[in-house]
C-alpha cells in the first residue's frame, strides 16, 4: 500500500518561512511528477507547485518568487520551501505524486493534508 506522508506545516508570522515535505512510503517502482496543493476554507483546492521526474517545474502565478519545489531524485522525497509567506497563503497543503506501481500501472497518489497558518 503506497502512502504519501506530509510534515512541516504550523504557524508562521507574515514574511516568515516553512518547509513542507512529502514522502512515500511502501513498494513502488518509481514516481512521476509530484506536485503541491493547497485549499483555503470556502476555496477549491488549488495548484500551487508541481515538479517532472526530471526536475521541470511550474508554479501558481500567485506563489512565483517566493515557493520553490525541489526533489533529491527521482524516488523521493518532495519539498516545498515557502518563503515571504502572506495571510493569503494560508491553507492546507496536500502533497500529490503519479506513482508506478507496476510495470504496466500508475496511480495518482494523494498526501492527507498538512495545515499552514500565516498569521501574527
Amino acid at each position: 500500500q503506497v502512502q504519501l506522508v506530509e510534515s512541516g506545516g504550523g504557524l508562521v508570522q507574515p514574511g516568515g518561512s516553512l518547509r513542507l515535505s512529502c514522502a512515500a512510503s511502501g513498494s513502488f517502482f518509481s514516481i512521476n511528477g509530484m506536485g503541491w496543493y493547497r485549499q483555503a476554507p470556502g476555496k477549491q483546492r488549488e495548484l500551487v507547485a508541481t515538479i517532472t521526474s526530471g526536475g521541470s517545474t511550474n508554479y501558481a502565478d500567485s506563489v512565483k518568487g517566493r515557493f520553490t519545489i525541489s526533489r533529491d531524485n527521482a524516488k523521493n522525497p518532495v519539498y516545498l520551501q515557502m518563503n515571504s509567506l502572506k495571510p493569503e497563503d494560508t491553507a492546507v497543503y496536500y502533497c500529490n505524486a503519479n506513482i508506478w506501481i507496476s510495470y504496466y500501472k500508475s496511480v495518482e497518489y494523494w498526501g492527507q493534508g498538512t495545515q499552514v497558518t500565516v498569521s501574527s
